[in-house]
């Protein structure tokens, strides 16, 4: 049974700070690719962050530097730790898992490569 959960959302004022964690079920490899994607009101879901299981991370532009990816590959938890928050970071974040057993992502950050997805959290900044 495949499951993601993610958690840690809520709201915080500009410029603060949150850590969103997603735990995986056993069947999610720990070597996979693992994302958090976020959907922005009345946006397309983006992606934010991944690391493979190689650890390797990506990032998009307009969170590089404010934003870490981690993951403990012993808990199947992935988390997001996001500072410097800004209004326009508000929305649904989503982790997900991209079924690819080579360790590395197939990079992008596209939401067509990634396979299983939480049922997301919401982020509000104010």
């Amino acid at each position: 049974h495949v499951q993601l959960v993610e958690s840690g959302g809520g709201s915080v004022q500009d410029g603060g700070s949150l850590r969103l964690s997603c735990v995986a079920s056993a069947s999610i490899s720990s070597s996979y690719c693992m994302g958090w994607f976020r959907r922005l009101p009345g946006q397309e879901r983006e992606g934010v962050a991944a690391i493979a299981g190689d650890g390797r991370t990506d990032y998009a532009d307009s969170v590089k530097g404010r934003f870490t990816i981690s993951r403990d590959g012993a808990k199947n938890i992935i988390s997001l730790q996001m500072y410097s928050l800004k209004p326009e970071d508000t929305g649904v974040y989503f982790c997900a898992a991209e079924r690819n057993p080579s360790r590395l992502c197939r990079g992008g950050l596209l939401v067509s490569n990634f396979d299983y997805w939480g049922q997301g959290t919401q982020v509000t900044v104010s």
